[in-house]
């Protein structure tokens, strides 16, 4: 079974988030609900959602605020969902990097096209949608992991690390660089939290974790993911 897509609901009004929610739960995504702009900037940094609804009117931060702390180290998908229609306030939001702008009122199958719509942009962000090396096999559209025809289940994070790795096939991540990408920049830079998750990648994928064969440490530096097809 694939992993399911992580949405975050940045929403102050109850009604239109609990509307929202139980939309996106009902279409099999994974919800993460919060009401303010130093929340939002909190759990994208350490939730890592594939996707964000982002409305603008927010009790602490403006939207747009939020919006442009994310785009300074994420290029998550973000959709703005707001009552405001003027448009230069859309072109401004827009310019700042979101990929979407809806405004409400909004209907179900509306909402659920941009998002899809976002995905797949997002998705076209990677120079391949299925990596394979000896037989090691990561689809990135359908977010499935397979080793010598065995599925692997991998948790977001590990999916997002590994994904990270694959996209970078054959040259050295630093540690600081793979958490900012993933954990964004106000993260710990302690190694601890990548390393637990390395550790699970591998003993999850590799064979011999001890002496594996797709993902290299460069001690004090970073991890390398092997080549695609390569015989290394």
């Amino acid at each position: 079974m694939s992993t399911k897509i992580n949405v975050l609901v940045v929403e102050d009004e109850k009604n239109i988030g609990n509307f929202i929610s139980t939309t996106l739960k009902n279409n099999h995504y994974k919800v993460i609900e919060c009401q303010t702009g130093s929340e939002a900037l909190s759990i994208t940094s350490s939730h890592c959602p594939d996707v964000i609804l982002l409305d603008l009117g927010l009790p602490d931060l403006d939207g747009l605020t939020v919006l442009k702390s994310i785009r300074n180290w994420s290029s998550v998908p973000i959709i703005i969902i707001s009552a405001r229609t003027q448009e230069h306030e859309k072109v401004e939001a827009l310019d700042l990097g979101a990929d979407d702008y809806i405004t409400k009122p909004f209907g179900t199958s509306e909402l659920l096209a941009r998002i899809r719509t976002a995905l797949r942009h997002s998705t076209k962000r990677s120079p391949n949608h299925i990596f394979t090396a000896k037989g090691l096999v990561i689809d990135f559209d359908g977010r499935l992991i397979h080793v010598m025809d065995k599925e692997v289940h991998l948790t977001q994070i590990e999916f997002k690390l590994i994904s990270l790795l694959a996209q970078n096939a054959g040259k050295v991540l630093t540690y600081d660089f793979m958490i900012t990408s993933i954990w964004g920049p106000y993260a710990d830079k302690n190694n601890q939290i990548l390393r637990v998750n390395m550790a699970n990648i591998r003993r999850k994928i590799e064979q011999n974790p001890g002496d594996p064969k797709y993902i290299f440490t460069e001690v004090g530096v970073g991890y390398r993911m092997i080549e695609e097809d390569s015989s290394l």
